[in-house]
């Protein structure tokens, strides 16, 4: 039997990195993972067992922690990710494409007497920032994002005249408790673009379509959401997003002689629905 090597990437996952900014009216914090992937002539490793090529990952996660001292600031993660994926192509001409992934976890000031403090930080949910760098020598291209962004609305949302068939049982309603995480990834137009004032702008947009949009299906506000986006943002030319439905179920006191009107609920975990879909300019 013959075979080919028909794709391969190598890299160093998870590579966790807490930086502080230490300045004298306060300390800035940055608490990141990132993901590196390379692709290139690696061939010879694979069918021959030749190494002579192949620079190992512990060194990429050396690369991480060194350039990250080399600028005393926090950065962007966009701009920490294109400054890793530069050094990387530029210093190993067997590689012809570097992939690098960054999730944040933001951290904010606890306040003191109202006033945020210089040094304490709070995490108050699992939302991570993310960005992905893809970049070869003829090419960079920037994603950025976010996930698990749980929102909930208690009412402007329902479902109804959905298809029927005989093992539909969900009634249809229009008023719901509307909950998700919402995961989102944006392409920019070029590079450069990428900065947090637009992610930032960008987030606020969809929470604030999430919150006035009225929702007659999760699809339907998905799409709102990435119009949205589009319409206000002209750098960003095309938008991901996923909505897992965290369904809110209203629980049945009849039984007890009751009356539930839209009161009382049992969140669920499983399972649950998963909406996606990917908007782009005309």
């Amino acid at each position: 039997m013959s075979a080919i090597l028909a794709h391969n990437n190598y890299g160093k996952s998870r590579v966790r990195l807490v930086k502080v900014a230490r300045h004298e009216d306060r300390h800035d914090l940055q608490d990141i993972t990132v993901h590196i992937a390379f692709e290139g002539d690696f061939e010879s490793a694979h069918m021959r067992g030749d190494n002579s090529k192949v620079l190992p990952t512990d060194t990429m996660k050396n690369t991480v922690y060194a350039l990250a001292k080399q600028v005393p600031e926090i950065e962007e993660i966009e701009d920490f990710a294109l400054r890793l994926a530069e050094h990387f192509l530029k210093n190993n001409a067997q590689t012809s494409q570097v992939t690098v992934k960054i999730e944040e976890n933001v951290w904010t000031r606890i306040a003191v007497a109202g006033v945020p403090h210089h040094h304490s930080f709070t995490k108050s949910n699992d939302e991570k920032r993310t960005t992905k760098v893809t970049a070869s020598r003829e090419n960079v291209i920037v994603e950025s994002g976010f996930e698990n962004l749980l929102v909930l609305k208690t009412t402007q949302s329902g479902f109804e005249g959905f298809l029927k068939d005989q093992y539909t049982t969900l009634k249809e309603t229009n008023d719901r408790i509307f909950a998700t995480a919402i995961k989102a990834a944006w392409l920019y137009t070029r590079p450069e673009i990428a900065s947090g004032t637009l992610w930032r702008g960008a987030r606020q947009l969809i929470l604030e379509t999430f919150a006035t949009h009225d929702s007659l299906s999760v699809q339907q506000t998905l799409y709102a959401m990435g119009e949205a986006v589009l319409n206000k943002y002209e750098d960003i030319s095309e938008i991901a997003l996923s909505l897992p439905n965290k369904h809110c179920l209203l629980v049945d006191l009849a039984r007890f002689g009751m009356e539930n009107k839209n009161e009382i609920f049992v969140p669920t975990d499983e399972p649950h629905g998963l909406i996606e879909a990917t908007i782009k300019r005309k």
